[in-house]
């Protein structure tokens, strides 16, 4: 989907994906929530949460670059 040359998300690869949708269902960087790796610490609940926003991103319904910017901001990166 971010190779889609029609949908113009501002990042591409699986990592930053998956740092743009914890950060946001840990309201921060994810690392000061969840012990490494996420995916063997996140509760029921933080899955679910994160299923549905991907599902959300998907859909539209989620705007991926303002996911993106809160996420930057979070970690105190420049955002453009």
């Amino acid at each position: 989907m971010a190779s889609d040359k029609k949908l113009q998300w501002p990042v591409k690869y699986d990592h930053c994906f998956q740092r743009i949708v914890l950060d946001n269902i840990c309201n921060g960087c994810w690392y000061d929530h969840l012990k490494r790796p996420a995916y063997k610490h996140l509760s029921n609940s933080q899955a679910l949460k994160a299923v549905k926003l991907c599902e959300d991103i998907i859909s539209g319904n989620a705007d991926l670059h303002t996911l993106n910017r809160q996420s930057l901001i979070w970690r105190g990166k420049k955002v453009r």
